[in-house]
């Protein structure tokens, strides 16, 4: 395998890989830790 697609596929994991745990960071267990300010200060 030449080493442009070796880098290639790196690349594509390392951002899947990215976007998947900010997806469960946002959407996830871990969200529910997360505060909203404008729903704090509300009237």
């Amino acid at each position: 395998m030449e080493t442009a697609i070796s880098v290639a596929i790196s690349i594509s994991c390392s951002l899947v890989s990215f976007t998947g745990y900010a997806l469960y960071t946002a959407s996830g267990q871990p969200a529910k830790e997360l505060r909203d300010p404008f729903e704090e200060h509300e009237d």
